[in-house]
């Protein structure tokens, strides 16, 4: 896969490991776990975007197809997957702070996904897309220029979920990625880039839901 093996380059000259400034920001997530029917648990009761599991293959993969959505975006390029991950939520967490055109404050939700389009050449400066789901009608606008509303189609992702506190390094997550792309041999999907979805909070540090995404083509 042409996406991973440029990754894998990646690795050799990114990441740093030095403890993430902006933990003591985040909001912690809702205890509320009453899952009568949505969102699923691993939402932690927060707003999630609604999908449909076409199939399911228990410990490797889940087909999944997901109704359009709103989501808020920004963007960094670079080779720091801790570095661009800083910087890219401290941006959208002012917006939901009540740095809109507003001024009101916006509701957690989950997950954080991550856009990874790796970038070629010697450098390996990837593009790094956070966003976060918006779970509300007619948001606000963003008054950063660098961030933006985003409403996404409906789409079909292969999704390998994975437990784990991974914060600062993207290594653990190109692994997932190596795993579902071999479990989706022969399967159609886009390879020119991958998304990274996180569920919990920096405080919660067991039991923690994470995914790798593929979006089917």
């Amino acid at each position: 896969m042409e996406v991973l093996a440029v990754l894998s380059v990646c690795l050799l000259v990114s990441l740093c490991h030095s403890a993430s400034p902006y933990l003591k920001f985040v909001p912690k997530f809702s205890k509320d776990r009453d899952q009568s029917k949505w969102p699923p648990k691993f939402c932690h009761g927060l707003g999630c975007p609604r999908f449909t599991v076409l199939k399911s293959v228990k410990g490797e993969y889940e087909a999944r197809e997901y109704s359009a959505s709103q989501w808020v975006s920004t963007n960094s390029v670079g080779v720091d997957y801790a570095e661009a991950s800083r910087t890219n939520f401290m941006r959208l967490f002012k917006y939901i702070s009540g740095k809109n055109s507003a001024g009101e404050k916006i509701d957690m939700t989950a997950p954080v996904i991550i856009k990874i389009i790796p970038g070629p050449g010697p450098a390996c400066e990837s593009n790094f897309t956070m966003s976060f789901f918006v779970a509300r009608d007619n948001p606000p606008r963003p008054t950063d220029p660098k961030v933006s509303l985003q409403r996404f189609p409906s789409f079909r992702a292969y999704v390998r979920s994975f437990g784990g506190y991974y914060m600062e390094s993207i290594t653990p997550w190109l692994k997932e990625a190596e795993k579902l792309s071999g479990y989706l041999n022969g399967t159609s999907y886009n390879t020119d880039y991958y998304y990274t979805a996180g569920y919990d909070s920096p405080f919660t540090f067991f039991k923690r839901h994470n995914e790798v995404w593929f979006i089917a083509e």
